[in-house]
């Protein structure tokens, strides 16, 4: 059983699988095709990512493939919780730039589906967290692509954490959006 909640934008979706739990723990079903597929959820995944963050404030994002390489993700987090960010980036969009968040968390359980089309970074908000995502296509460095974080033009509403955020090399260098190269039409990529 799944319960499937849109976001706002087309096809970003929060998930909750359901969770059978006792004195001893619980256990969730995170991913079944069929059941997935039922609720209108039909992608093939080929690759399972797993990110470890040492410290709150770690910040992961905006990343994206270009087409032919772009990547469905579902993300799910098994230790702390994320503040996780999708932002349209199909320049026929009518929310072309427009962004929603979703805390995602171990405690919570819950998942969020961001579709190809959509560039997508997370911020740690507590130490020691692990994030598991899903993806439909392998890792393409040529077409590996990112955006700033904060471009104004976005205007992301990243929560503020004790000692700011962390970033790598290549997140810091990230070209706004008016720069980036994007999806040029509206419709989701097969």
């Amino acid at each position: 059983m799944l319960e499937v909640r849109p976001l706002g934008l087309d096809g970003v979706l929060e998930i909750v699988p359901k969770r059978h739990g006792d004195a001893r723990g619980f256990f969730s079903e995170t991913w079944n095709a069929q059941r997935f597929a039922e609720a209108g959820i039909d992608l093939d995944f080929v690759q399972d990512n797993h990110s470890y963050s040492a410290a709150a404030g770690v910040l992961r994002g905006l990343h994206y493939q270009l087409p032919p390489r772009a990547q469905d993700k579902l993300l799910r987090v098994v230790r702390g919780s994320v503040f996780d960010v999708a932002v349209d980036i199909r320049r026929a969009s009518p929310t072309f730039g427009k962004w929603v968040a979703l805390e995602v968390s171990a405690e919570k359980g819950n998942q969020i589906l961001v579709p190809k089309g959509f560039a997508h970074g997370f911020v740690t908000l507590v130490p020691d967290t692990e994030v598991i995502y899903k993806v439909t296509d392998t890792y393409s460095p040529e077409h590996d692509r990112s955006i700033r974080f904060d471009d104004p033009a976005i205007g992301i509403e990243w929560p503020a954490l004790a000692g700011g955020f962390q970033l790598s090399d290549k997140d810091q260098k990230a070209p706004a959006l008016a720069m980036a190269q994007v999806f040029e039409s509206a419709e989701r990529v097969a």
